[in-house]
């Protein structure tokens, strides 16, 4: 039984399925693995256990009847603490928000709850998801399972450490700039930004809402697509039988993903394209000089409408808040509506530019974060570092959101190391299908 910590969601769905593993006793497994491991109260901002035990029991049910809901139903996951929970708290990694106790579940949830997944708890994430580090004092910061000493990644930290650690079968996190690919990178998962728009964020704690994406943390690809399906409300797609990789063709993305890029993830990143090309895949190296000023733009874009959306809760509390975080807001009262629109028009000019230029290949490759998971104490001693390391984490992911397209990490097989695709958007069929493949060949 307490192997079961290990396994993949899927693996566990289909024992479930096979009536190899009852539910309850899995929820159980998973609470008692929380509850003996030294990091717990750093990954976990607050567990569920009646919520958990009670759906494990109904998944039981409707497993003994021969009724399951998905693969997928009464496998226990854990859930980024901006995710609305009935009468649970949500406080977003804020203490802005302590306190904050919402009388229903966000739309995510309820679907996910519908499909029969089970609800261990909320974990720790970055101050209102407003860092790529996973470096909250306020509340927590989870550690990497590569470095204890290092942080997890964010702002999804306690998502990717929950499941790292074996604390959870699959993670839900949320992606405004890379906060779902980095912690993944970084701890040896698989995460999947989707496109804006096709999750609800109704009943999420926002950031920036033109960016906000959910998105699931998990052990395998196939556990990503099950995952997806069971946030949507929809069969999972068919993962059966993966193609070679031969005749598929990769864009290398040149353009300031490649700038200052560390010696580990540079070998790591040149060793997944040796095995790709490997396995048969086309890879062309190209520049893509229109995402120059969408990244230039950035701080426009993202902080005045995070600081739009929350600028009368810091301004009546400021000493509630992580100054690097409480800064970062702040910086969006510099620009004006005029800038904002002008940004994201030419924003806009550039997707098109870069959906045309893409559009010949299956996916664009990049290392998912240009450096390694930074230790804590030097963030939090230096606070030129922690803005310098920050701003460096969240650049390639950034990519994806501003270009508006799903987007995934998959394990390097280098600790720490992800590599990142980027599909198009609206396509995440087509991308989970392609990642089967590659991770086939990078393993």
């Amino acid at each position: 039984m307490q192997g079961w910590t290990g396994w993949s969601a899927s693996d566990l769905g289909r024992g479930i399925g096979r009536g190899e593993i009852d539910p309850e006793a899995l929820a159980q497994v998973f609470l008692d693995a929380i509850a003996a491991h030294p990091d717990s109260d750093r990954i976990y901002a607050r567990l569920t256990p009646e919520r958990a035990l009670s759906e494990a029991r109904a998944a039981g049910a409707r497993a003994r009847a021969g009724r399951r809901l998905s693969l997928l139903d009464g496998v226990p996951v854990s859930w980024k603490d901006l995710f609305d929970t009935a009468d649970v708290a949500t406080e977003a990694g804020s203490a802005l928000l302590k306190g904050r106790v919402p009388q229903a579940d966000c739309a995510v949830l309820r679907t996910a709850t519908a499909m029969g997944l089970v609800c261990l708890g909320k974990t720790h994430m970055s101050e209102l998801a407003f860092s790529g580090l996973g470096l909250n004092p306020v509340t927590a910061s989870p550690p990497c399972v590569n470095d204890p000493e290092a942080v997890s990644g964010g702002s999804s930290s306690g998502a990717a450490a929950s499941v790292a650690f074996g604390l959870a079968a699959a993670a839900v996190g949320s992606d405004t700039g890379g906060s779902v690919r980095i912690p993944a990178g970084w701890n040896d998962l698989v995460g999947l930004k989707t496109t804006s728009g096709l999750l609800s964020l109704n009943g999420v704690v926002p950031l920036a809402a033109r960016f906000d994406t959910v998105g699931p943390l998990t052990r395998s690809v196939e556990d990503a697509a099950q995952m997806l399906a069971a946030l949507l409300g929809v069969p999972a797609m068919d993962t059966a039988g993966v193609p070679d990789l031969r005749g598929r063709r990769f864009a290398a993305l040149q353009t300031i993903v490649m700038d200052d890029l560390r010696a580990g993830p540079a070998a790591a990143y040149s060793g997944a394209l040796e095995r790709l090309r490997a396995a048969g895949a086309v890879i062309d190296e190209i520049a893509a000089p229109e995402i120059i000023g969408p990244m230039g733009d950035a701080p426009v874009l993202y902080t005045t409408e995070a600081w739009g959306t929350w600028h009368t809760q810091i301004e009546a509390q400021p000493d509630l808040m992580f100054a690097p975080i409480r800064e970062r807001f702040e910086g969006g009262r510099a620009f004006s509506g005029a800038e904002y629109v002008a940004a994201w028009q030419r924003l806009d000019a550039a997707r098109a530019v870069w959906s045309d230029r893409t559009a010949s290949y299956d996916a664009v490759l990049s290392p998912t974060a240009p450096n390694l998971p930074p230790k804590r104490d030097r963030l939090m001693e230096q606070g030129d570092y922690y803005v310098t390391e920050n701003l460096l984490t969240l650049r390639n992911t950034r990519v994806g959101n501003l270009m508006g397209v799903a987007a995934m990490s998959l394990p390097t097989g280098v600790p720490s190391c992800g590599l990142q695709l980027l599909g198009q958007s609206g396509g995440e069929a087509a991308l989970l299908r392609l990642a089967l493949s590659v991770e086939a060949a990078l393993h």
